[in-house]
């Protein structure tokens, strides 16, 4: 078989060389092509950037909070997440939340035990602690996260009810 020089080709080597010379050397062009195009122009997203592209963070008032309280009353992936201190907690907090001390030494590791895939309503007493353990929450992946505005003051300012 004879070497050929695509840049050097005259009009009748193609003629010579044939449809069927032609067509493969093409279909082996468009391989290789593709092949090199697709490891040198796709890379694929590390587990944090596929994670937050699906993530859904989102500050809401109290009001708003109520709201998805109301729907998803039923709800077994819906969490109510309390991140005050156990006295704070004891003082009162919205009925069915759930209390992790962000005072706590372990508490990053006790927000990564979490379930990750649960719709989660965040919230401390005036949302200063709630928002740092919001953007651990992000870091840690989890995908979705309501984060409430005034926290448990703004809560109970809006006359909205809380249990001890």
């Amino acid at each position: 078989m004879r070497y050929l020089n695509l840049y050097r080709m005259k009009k009748e080597d193609t003629i010579t060389m044939g449809k069927k010379g032609m067509a493969w050397m093409l279909v082996a062009g468009l391989v290789f092509g593709s092949a090199l195009a697709g490891s040198y122009l796709y890379t694929f997203p590390s587990t944090a950037e596929a994670l937050s592209r699906t993530q859904i963070i989102k500050d809401i008032s109290p009001q708003e909070a109520n709201s998805l309280l109301q729907k998803n009353k039923n709800n077994r992936n819906f969490v109510i997440l309390d991140v005050r201190t156990p006295a704070e907690f004891k003082e009162g907090h919205i009925a069915g939340a759930i209390n992790i001390d962000y005072h706590a030494p372990t508490f990053k590791e006790q927000l990564n035990g979490l379930d990750k895939t649960k719709v989660y309503l965040l919230y401390c007493r005036t949302a200063r602690r709630s928002r740092a353990a919001l953007e651990m929450m992000r870091e840690l992946g989890f995908q979705e996260v309501y984060h409430m505005l005034g926290g448990i003051v703004g809560w109970q300012a809006e006359g909205l009810p809380t249990t001890k």
